[in-house]
């Protein structure tokens, strides 16, 4: 009997945790470990190894080797892609031998159980990754922007595939063998019929606990050649936006044109403290709470619920917590409710907490 079952414990929770590492692991690759599945992942897909295999620091390095139409891997030296053939083609496989094996019900119970854990979190970080690569490549020069999204779809994603294959045996002799030793070792890797580019791993990644790019002191995803990403709980924001926060006034936030940047702006400084500093004044108060509104030039108006937990602390002060609602509510009480998913006729709780 499966012990596991028996204890009540979840049987993929090993895997999902072991991916979830990966995916968010950080420091140089395993370049020999990262290479040994880089050539077993040809064998598998039927092709022969790759003449050469180069690591590059970054993404934004490998597209770049990449892109150079006179350097000695350009498209005619390095040959065709054979992502297809590598990833795509065995991942098809396994997919169709795992319905058959399961049946489709009993498949989307094991993606609910394994990579549907990972998926959005995932699939997240490898699409700011992608959206940082076209924005800053094209920045720079915007007859780039077609070559650097054809380039993109050539990549195998590494430590960001680890979320579908974490729903799948990758073990020893299986055909996705080599495809798992690459993302627990590396970044990214491009694969070409003589060339294989491979990518290190990010440096830093900062997130929260949400999953999403997060850090006001400092890029939120870095890698070693200096390629980085600036965000604020998943807001991308310039690196020169994040220096400015500490000196932030109320003036400041007012004058921003930029309506998300504004938002991280009263964020970081803080509902209550800009209210404080500028006069406003309640527009509704009930037994839930008091209902404030802020508006704000060329935006929705900010609307805000101050409620206060009738638990008290250990050292017995009640602590203050401020909900953002949407801008059409009229009510404290209205407020509180939306924050459940529900209307405010429904919102009859036996006790506040």
């Amino acid at each position: 009997m499966d012990r596991a079952r028996v204890e009540g414990a979840d049987p993929a929770h090993g895997a999902v945790e072991e991916w979830r590492a990966v995916v968010a692991a950080t420091g140089p690759a395993d370049r020999a470990a990262a290479e040994t599945g880089v050539r077993l992942a040809y064998r598998a897909a039927g092709l022969p190894e790759p003449e050469r295999i180069v690591w590059a620091d970054s993404p934004r390095a490998a597209l770049a080797l990449l892109g150079d139409a006179d350097g000695p891997w350009g498209a005619q030296a390095r040959g065709r892609s054979v992502r297809d053939a590598v990833r795509s083609a065995p991942w098809a496989a396994e997919r169709a031998r795992a319905q058959d094996r399961w049946g489709g019900q009993g498949w989307g119970r094991r993606w609910a159980l394994t990579g549907a854990r990972l998926w959005e979190n995932t699939e997240r970080l490898a699409g700011r990754v992608r959206t940082g690569l076209v924005e800053e490549l094209a920045a720079a020069d915007t007859g780039r922007e077609a070559q650097v999204r054809l380039l993109l779809l050539d990549a195998v994603l590494g430590q960001h595939d680890g979320a579908w294959l974490c729903a799948f045996d990758t073990g020893p002799g299986t055909p996705l063998e080599g495809l798992a030793a690459v993302a627990r070792a590396a970044g990214w890797w491009w694969p070409y019929e003589r060339l294989a580019v491979v990518c290190e791993r990010p440096a830093e990644l900062y997130r929260d606990e949400a999953g999403r790019l997060d850090r006001g002191d400092g890029p939120a995803l870095a890698f070693p050649d200096g390629f980085a990403l600036h965000a604020w709980r998943g807001m991308p924001v310039p690196a020169h936006f994040l220096a400015g926060l500490d000196a932030l006034t109320p003036e400041r936030i007012r004058d921003e044109e930029n309506a998300e940047l504004r938002r991280v702006m009263l964020e970081y400084y803080g509902y209550e403290r800009y209210l404080a500093a500028t006069g406003a004044e309640p527009v509704h108060r009930d037994g839930t709470g008091v209902l404030w509104r802020m508006p704000l030039p060329g935006d929705e108006d900010v609307v805000m619920v101050e409620v206060v937990n009738s638990t008290p602390e250990p050292d017995g002060t009640s602590r203050t917590y401020w909900l953002r609602v949407p801008p059409d509510t009229r009510t404290a009480r209205q407020g509180v409710a939306w924050t459940f998913g529900l209307d405010e006729e429904a919102y009859a709780p036996v006790r506040e907490t």
